[in-house]
């Protein structure tokens, strides 16, 4: 094991001493900066001052001065939609670029993404099926959409994983094949109830697309708990995923038990992407576009990758819903169209960028 992480810190051009550090640090300020930007810009504007001022206001035995001068309406929007809204994003963007970097790790495939095994297909069919069906029930503070798209990602993880398994071994292609059919499948069952929606069309392309309009304190506290157990589940096995960059045999030989990592990191990526589909819909191109400049600038020593990919995962989410929100104003784009024009032009410069460095432990 020792020698393969030396191999993997190797291969990245922060191999020396605090510039990982340094980087990690300039994530955070950029998260920080953007969370900021985030609350005080939108269809109605907040000055920075105000925001402060409301922020400084709730903590225990202070009082600002300033903050009863300011409007109630703009207390009222940045506690009840501007801050509820930033700390989703950051959560969805997050658990897609999380989730993104244990698939592309798994699979030992770049082009891998959150949705690579079908999870997406199954939450968007769940959700199509609750809108058209007209279900009105609420679990939790979610409603039935968010509820049949989490349990419908879920079901469709664990189809997939049986359809792939080989009595006690799960084939790593097999997983990926079995996924791709699965996706298929269920993208064509969501494309026939979409042409029978009539009326609820416009619910059902809206959700496809991917957005935060709706987001609430309710869906917070419900997203971060399933966001931080998935978290903690992939992030424990960091060294173990490094090992099996070098190939699942190769990690047999170094004492990593490959098939029971293998179920704890599909089950813990799986988790984050149910999760963030189903408080935000589909967006694209976070997962994917993510741990590909984490990886190319730092490296694909897991350790590292995760954390790093969650908090540019965060940010990046955070940005591109803040442009959604301002771009036409007083009307929002779905944050999903605004991921897949920056992602898209930006993976491809990540893929000529990816001849000049050595990707994936093994070379290449």
């Amino acid at each position: 094991m020792l020698i393969m992480e030396r191999m993997i810190i190797k291969s990245n051009i922060f191999s020396g001493g605090l510039k990982k550090p340094l980087f990690m640090t300039g994530l955070i300020l950029a998260l920080i900066l953007v969370m900021i930007f985030g609350m005080i810009w939108g269809a109605v504007s907040i000055g920075w001052r105000n925001i402060f001022a409301i922020l400084l206001d709730m903590l225990p035995f202070y009082e600002s001065e300033t903050a009863a001068e300011v409007a109630v309406v703009y207390r009222d929007i940045l506690l009840q939609i501007r801050i509820p809204r930033v700390l989703l994003a950051a959560a969805v963007g997050s658990s897609l670029a999380v989730s993104g970097a244990v698939f592309q790790g798994l699979f030992r495939n770049p082009m891998a993404d959150p949705y690579v095994i079908g999870i997406s297909s199954g939450a968007a069919l769940g959700a199509v099926f609750a809108m058209l069906s007209g279900f009105s029930l609420t679990i939790g503070g979610f409603g039935a959409v968010p509820l049949f798209a989490f349990f419908g990602g879920i079901a469709t993880i664990t189809l997939v994983y049986s359809m792939a398994r080989v009595g006690r071994a799960v084939p790593v292609m097999t997983l990926l094949l079995a996924g791709i059919a699965v996706s298929a499948f269920l993208s064509a069952i969501v494309s026939l109830l979409t042409y029978f929606a009539g009326e609820k069309l416009h619910m059902v392309v809206f959700w496809m697309m991917g957005g935060l309009g709706g987001a609430t304190w309710q869906q917070v506290k419900i997203m971060l708990p399933y966001a931080m157990v998935g978290y903690i589940c992939v992030s424990i096995f960091s060294r173990e995923l490094n090992a099996m960059l070098l190939g699942e045999e190769t990690a047999g030989n170094l004492g990593v038990d490959t098939e029971k990592v293998k179920k704890i990191l599909l089950a813990g990526a799986s988790l984050l992407v149910a999760a963030a589909v189903s408080t935000s819909g589909i967006i694209g191109f976070v997962g994917l576009v993510v741990p590909h400049f984490i990886r190319l600038v730092a490296g694909p020593d897991h350790r590292f990758l995760l954390p790093a990919s969650a908090i540019l995962g965060a940010t990046l989410l955070i940005a591109t819903d803040m442009l959604a929100r301002v771009i036409i104003a007083p009307t929002e784009l779905p944050v999903g169209i605004i991921t897949a024009m920056i992602g898209a032009p930006m993976f491809i410069y990540l893929l000529k960028k990816r001849r000049k460095l050595r990707y994936f432990g093994g070379g290449g």
